[in-house]
């Protein structure tokens, strides 16, 4: 046949059979017509088949795949003209494929295919034509010039093919979810595909993660049973197929599902994941979802706009999730208390208290207890306490206590779960402090599981694919619920009347009993769990008197009202101590085994606060407590102010205000500044001094020091460091002699700290000299002092930048005054400038470099006023710390988490 003979037609190349053969379509559009095309007058080496239970396994014919691929990378998806006869003698149509727009200009890809050596010419038992005549020539000349398969080197030129892999585990693990080059083979429906992995060759089937489109029925040998039609299925075939088929990809191997593989396509042109969704081809699946390491959010916004249109899979679709709006949408607010490891109740800036619970998560659950044929369960144990009775809900309750009680969070409410049988209406939303989805936090930790949802129900958290990743992971690693073994059991145990007598004594000689709050009744009346002694006991604040707050009927006592007061003591004890970290001293103990004593949460006494308040009157037995005189003043001064249970109180006489006044007076600051320089800044954010008035002292010193070096210059080598020496060190910078201390011996490695500036170095052994005995006793010249009344954050990037600016500060001369003397710690320090004029500190805090600490101190007052004015108009100008809002940091890992 001849290109004359035969009128050319248009259409697109969809698959590339071999080298010699292809499928092409008519247009883009609904699944079309489809013909195979074999290429005439050419032969191209055959590719590798897979054996199956009828065929056997073959190899590739050398050059097979180069073939292959030179024509897919040329036709593939492109339109083309053809033209095509089918001979009377033969089962398959043949003809020849142009490659261009225009037909008499368009490039004749047999030809192109003979030109690269790559196919043979048939030279017997066909006509010759002048198309065939011009194909001999051209593989006369590509045989010449040793192209293709005539190069001589076919060996190199065969694919070893892996047709299946062994441990598809470890073959993911060993990829570390980077994208592999791939080639898509086949589409067996829209969500599942075949496909070669470059350049090794294996070939696997890969459903797409976090997707799941109409399948095929299959018939009883496996294949698909073209009788059965499944709604959109073949849509989503042909949707797949136009875009992906015999196209280049990468593909992220992420789990495995029975023999296939479970990953992401990443195509250049979009994920075609997404773009099934966007078209209601396909819904989202949970499970495969959680294995994807990002772009899960997009998924998930993509099915909810096919929802909203209704489109094919949707078309009757009817969401069950109520629209919330506005403030009931998000708002933040203060934990206040922690409940059975899902739920919190949260303060509003308004002063109302919302009970929320933790989006799509369910806490720890007791194992064994099964409903019976009626759906009831069994009653539980007598005593049986849920908090401490399942394994890990006090583990739960206590990782969101510890990060939350008392923080500020941000609340997004994700759905409102109605009110049902005894049930009340609860608000379920994602919980957030600092960025960190708490929810997924307590999940990573293995402490919460997920909820599993109907594919149709709207109403989960809108971060539930993170909350499923999450964990997946804690699975993995068999963290909390999931571990297999050592499952921790909690004995806890009451304290009654019996037993308080014999841990008074104990209690009484450690002073100070850490404790936990767990409940608050009154003011003055609460339960504390003591982790040391795993129990838990009543205390009583000793030395007040507090109004009761009113009592619920029980089955011994009627109800009760609250006296005047009283709930409003009870919020306060409650706002200050509810599931707080308290101290206590127990000072005695009543006949009903409750104990009696001070109670002090981050070093407020809340003894005192309540008398200074007004809500509490001092009790005669507050002669033996050792805050005592703190008590007589605190209520003093409530009488004073005619605070809340004083407001009627006629004032004390003109000595007993004097002497009010002269107690008051004794507790002032008075600051007494010392001219000093600052020597260095460490990385922790203290400061190394000298005093000004020893200036002259250590230029003295070191000047005959170094003369004598110069004098009588040490012997490299001679001296034998040994840690906590004093000896003499040359300085990298200046390569001058000074006095240090060897804190670190690493082989010839030191680790020196120069005594008199407080910096640190790292020398060669040779650096280092013995220290005359006339300067070994005199006492180090600088001195180490903390920031007083701030903290650092904990972020590094902020940290950095705070100690960047403090050396930048403190260059020249200081004022310096000690405020207080912590425990274990530098005295801390306020920094002023020569003039008096500015207060360094207050500058950092003011420019959001710090964190101003809440002390407690009278004497510190008026300047923590100052430092949380600076710190209120950082906050206000989101300047560094503040910067993306109003949080603290944390220490634990999960809640700054990368």
């Amino acid at each position: 046949m001849t290109t004359q003979q035969i009128q050319p037609k248009r259409g697109i190349v969809k698959q590339v059979l071999s080298g010699d053969s292809v499928i092409i379509r008519g247009s883009v559009g609904a699944p079309p017509p489809e013909k195979t095309i074999a290429f005439s007058s050419i032969t191209a080496p055959k590719l590798a088949r897979r054996g199956t239970d009828s065929v056997d396994e073959t190899r590739d014919e050398p050059w097979a795949w180069e073939a292959r691929e030179f024509i897919r990378k040329k036709l593939v998806g492109e339109e083309v003209w053809f033209t095509s006869e089918k001979p009377a003698n033969s089962t398959r149509e043949y003809g020849t494929v142009y490659l261009g727009k225009d037909f008499s200009s368009a490039e004749n890809v047999t030809e192109s295919l003979v030109s690269e050596g790559l196919v043979t010419v048939r030279r017997e038992g066909i006509k010759t034509t002048p198309e065939v005549t011009r194909l001999i020539e051209l593989e006369d000349a590509a045989r010449a010039s040793g192209k293709g398969k005539w190069s001589g080197n076919s060996a190199e030129h065969v694919r070893d093919i892996k047709w299946s892999i062994e441990n598809m585990r470890t073959f993911i693990d060993r990829q570390s979810g980077k994208p592999i080059k791939a080639v898509i083979e086949h589409v067996r429906d829209g969500s599942t595909v075949r496909a070669f992995l470059l350049p090794d060759f294996y070939h696997i089937t890969l459903m797409i993660s976090g997707i799941r489109c109409p399948g095929f029925k299959l018939d009883d040998k496996g294949r698909p049973d073209p009788s059965i039609k499944v709604a959109f299925a073949e849509e989503a075939r042909y949707f797949v197929e136009v875009r992906l088929l015999q196209r280049d990809v990468e593909i992220i191997l992420e789990s495995v599902n029975n023999n296939n593989f479970v990953g992401t396509i990443v195509h250049p042109k979009g994920n075609i994941a997404e773009a099934l969704l966007k078209e209601g081809f396909a819904r989202c699946v949970d499970w495969s979802m959680a294995f994807m390491k990002s772009g899960a959010d997009k998924l998930r916004s993509a099915e909810r706009k096919a929802k909203e249109a209704r489109l094919r899979q949707w078309k009757d679709y009817q969401s069950t999730s109520p629209q919330i709006t506005g403030k009931e949408k998000e708002f933040s607010g203060t934990v206040v208390e922690i409940m059975n490891g899902d739920a919190m109740s949260i303060k509003l800036p308004t002063g109302q208290v919302k009970k929320v619970f933790l989006s799509s998560i369910r806490p720890p659950k007791e194992s064994g207890r099964a409903a019976d044929e009626e759906g009831k369960l069994p009653a539980r144990p007598k005593g049986f306490r849920p908090l401490y009775d399942i394994p890990f809900m006090l583990e739960a309750r206590e990782f969101l206590r510890k990060k939350l009680i008392g923080k500020k969070v941000n609340v997004v409410v994700d759905y409102i779960q109605e009110a049902r049988d005894t049930f009340p209406e609860k608000i379920c939303a994602t919980i957030t402090i600092g960025g960190v989805n708490v929810g997924e936090a307590l999940v990573s930790k293995g402490l919460a599981t997920v909820i599993r949802y109907r594919p149709d129900d709207d109403q989960r958290s809108s971060h539930y694919d993170d909350l499923l990743s999450a964990e997946n992971k804690a699975i993995k690693s068999q963290k909390g619920i999931h571990a297999k073994k050592d499952i921790p059991s909690q004995r806890i145990f009451d304290i009654d009347a019996a037993k308080a007598k014999q841990y008074f004594p104990s209690f009484q000689r450690a002073q100070r009993v850490d404790a936990i709050v767990e409940f608050v009744a009154s003011g003055s009346r609460m339960r504390l769990f003591i982790p040391k002694h795993h129990c838990l006991c009543t205390f009583l604040l000793g030395g007040i008197t507090c109004p009761r707050a009113a009592r619920s009927a029980t089955v011994t006592a009627p109800a009760s009202e609250a006296e005047p007061f009283g709930e409003d003591a009870l919020a306060f004890t409650k706002e200050h101590c509810m599931q707080h970290e308290v101290q206590i001293q127990v000072e005695s103990q009543d006949k009903a085994g409750n104990f009696i004593g001070g109670l002090w949460v981050d070093n407020l006494n809340i003894n005192v606060a309540l008398v200074e308040e007004g809500f509490a009157a001092v009790h005669p037995t507050a002669d033996k407590c050792e805050y005592n005189r703190q008590l007589k003043i605190a209520e003093d001064n409530a009488k004073q102010q005619k605070l809340r249970r004083w407001k009627d109180y006629v004032e004390v006489h003109e000595e007993e205000q004097q002497r009010i006044a002269e107690e008051q007076q004794n507790l002032e600051r008075k600051p007494a500044y010392e001219e000093v320089v600052v020597t260095e800044v460490t990385a922790e954010g203290t400061i190394f001094v000298q005093s000004c008035q020893q200036g002259p002292k250590v230029e003295a010193l070191y000047m005959k020091f170094r003369q004598e070096f110069k004098s009588s210059p040490p012997l490299p080598g001679a001296y034998t460091p040994r840690r906590g020496d004093i000896c003499a060190a040359k300085f990298a910078l200046d390569n001058e002699w000074y006095r240090a201390k060897v804190e670190k011996i690493q082989g010839p490695i030191i680790t020196v700290f120069y005594i008199d500036y407080g910096n640190r170095e790292t020398l060669n052994v040779s650096s280092l000299a013995s220290l005359p005995a006339a300067y070994a006793n005199e006492k180090p010249f600088a001195t180490e002092y903390s920031l007083a009344c701030v903290t650092f954050p904990k972020d590094p990037e902020y940290r950095d930048l705070a100690i960047k600016c403090l050396r930048e500060d403190t260059i020249g001369t200081l004022l310096l005054n000690v405020e207080y003397r912590p425990q274990g710690s530098p005295p801390a320090v306020t920094l002023l400038s020569e003039g008096q004029d500015q207060d360094l500190i207050k500058t950092l805090v003011g420019e959001g470099l710090m964190f101003v600490e809440d002390r407690r101190e009278r004497r510190l007052k008026s300047l923590i006023s100052e430092y949380k004015a600076a710190e209120e108009e950082a906050r206000k100008n989101h300047r560094n710390i503040w910067e993306y809002g109003d949080f603290r940091d944390d220490d634990a890992k999960e809640f700054g988490l990368n």
